[in-house]
């Protein structure tokens, strides 16, 4: 670590002592996020309380030399928080205000510090809301899903966050203010807001966005089915779309999550089925009638051992509550996980299925399998124990088998949860070098120092093995530099 005493003074004074942080026990909380294979210990932990105060950061910091990297809630999967180049970690987190929820234009114009299902439940009076709904919802920033251009169940058919964006307010590296997009679609020249949702905070810091939200569906149908078997279960998704039907979202997990699930909340999942399927279908009420018939033939047509459709919204919770208290559930069986989340072609599925569970088998490993089925998005979660090394090794190993794999199948290697520093070696299996030259140049034309969010996203020479004096264990279990 590197010790700034003169720039922790002056932040200090600028913001008080409770917003700066720099004693070990204090930084310990911020050594990552929630991909814990690789840590960095931040130098400092500072707290603005408004974009004003973010500039004066970025300010200082760049005076020092000293690297700012942009932190939300810290639920991000691939160490896009972590502060590989050490320097300051800035946390949004007191930035939460909602600032105004305009029902006529269907906005919500906010802080990066409000939590999707803060902007939600703001907007919930006039019939408004926010599509993207990561499994973190109830804690995950709009910074954070902007950085990473989240997802979620519902992002079948409503899309990514860059579909619900409409502009932003953003700090430079250099310390001036960026306004990107604004109250509409409707913008002149370069798409900049397109360049920046999805460039994990490494061309700047945002502050503030303003939000579209979508009138809440006059019907909602879930069903929950299981099958005897994954590769069934990943038929009757590929069957479902083929039938021209775009579900609101369909998410599926296997047995082993499956009975991890119904060991810490005992809901009474059949234990029997190789997989679970949830379908929501959302519309108008004659149109979602029909769609749910339909549905009901692929699921039978399959060969399904069970097939339920919630009865009210208390019932819709619960159904929901068996997906997204998969990967928290698992921690019965080890204490960690490495969650991937490649994607593949829909048709692919079944093959992915079984080829994962082939790697997960030669590196003796444990595999729970959680799938955006609908849009491919695979989140397998490999699991194990931290202080074994030569475990983790295999952890490692068996994560990039699984990459490729993506990759070989037609797929790319992240579908929401972002590269980070995670898979930032893997970025030449899909990119070649005239690639990521040209999405160097971009960075550097915005970051021309390299201060922000360094080590992030695109391979430099110190993404190998180590980032600004830090090991990166991943990174010196796949390298040899």
């Amino acid at each position: 670590m590197v010790h700034h005493h003169e720039l922790e003074r002056k932040l200090k004074a600028l913001f008080g002592e409770d917003n700066v942080l720099c004693e070990p026990e204090d930084l310990l909380v911020y050594e990552c996020d929630a991909e814990t294979l690789d840590t960095a210990l931040p130098d400092l932990v500072v707290l603005p309380g408004s974009t004003a105060e973010v500039q004066a950061v970025v300010r200082a910091a760049a005076e020092h030399g000293v690297p700012v990297t942009p932190r939300g809630a810290g639920t991000g999967l691939s160490g896009g928080a972590t502060t590989v180049s050490g320097g300051i970690s800035l946390v949004m987190t007191r930035m939460s205000r909602i600032l105004q929820i305009d029902p006529l234009d269907s906005i919500a114009i906010v802080e990066v510090g409000a939590t999707n299902l803060s902007v939600s439940h703001a907007a919930l009076t006039h019939g408004l809301y926010f599509a993207p709904d990561p499994s973190s919802q109830v804690a995950s920033t709009i910074g954070g899903n902007i950085a990473e251009n989240a997802g979620g169940p519902h992002c079948l058919k409503y899309g990514m966050t860059t579909s619900h964006v409409l502009g932003l307010k953003m700090v430079l590296p250099d310390g001036n203010i960026a306004r990107l997009g604004g109250r509409t679609r409707s913008q002149i020249g370069l798409d900049l807001l397109g360049v920046v949702v999805g460039s994990e905070g490494t061309l700047g810091i945002v502050t503030e966005a303003v939000l579209r939200l979508i009138p809440r569906a006059q019907a909602v149908e879930t069903m929950l089915a299981y099958f005897p078997s994954v590769e069934a279960c990943g038929q009757a998704v590929s069957d479902i779309v083929a039938e021209g039907i775009i579900p609101a979202a369909m998410e599926m997990i296997d047995k082993l999550t499956l009975n991890a699930v119904e060991d810490y909340l005992h809901m009474g999942l059949n234990r029997d089925a190789a997989a679970l399927l949830i379908v929501e279908l959302d519309g108008p009420e004659i149109e979602i009638s029909v769609h749910r018939k339909i549905v009901e033939q692929v699921v039978a047509a399959n060969k399904s051992i069970g097939l339920t459709w919630a009865t009210d919204d208390a019932h819709r919770a619960r159904i929901w509550k068996a997906r997204k208290a998969s990967f928290g559930a698992l921690g019965r069986i080890r204490p960690n996980g490495y969650v991937l989340d490649g994607v593949i072609p829909r048709s692919k599925l079944a093959t992915a299925i079984t080829r994962i569970n082939q790697i997960g088998e030669k590196h003796k490993l444990i595999v729970a399998n959680v799938y955006h089925a609908g849009d491919g998005n695979l989140h397998p979660c490999v699991l194990y124990h931290r202080d074994n090394l030569e475990e983790v090794h295999r952890v490692v190993t068996a994560g990039r088998e699984i990459l490729e794999l993506c990759v070989e199948l037609g797929g790319t290697l992240s579908g929401e949860h972002g590269i980070g520093v995670e898979k930032i070696l893997a970025m030449s299996l899909v990119f070649t070098e005239a690639d990521l030259k040209a999405m160097r140049w971009l960075k550097n034309s915005f970051d021309p120092r390299g201060l922000t969010n360094p080590s992030k996203v695109l391979p430099t020479p110190k993404s190998c093995g180590e980032s600004g004096g830090r090991p990166l264990s991943q990174h010196q279990l796949m390298t040899s530099c």
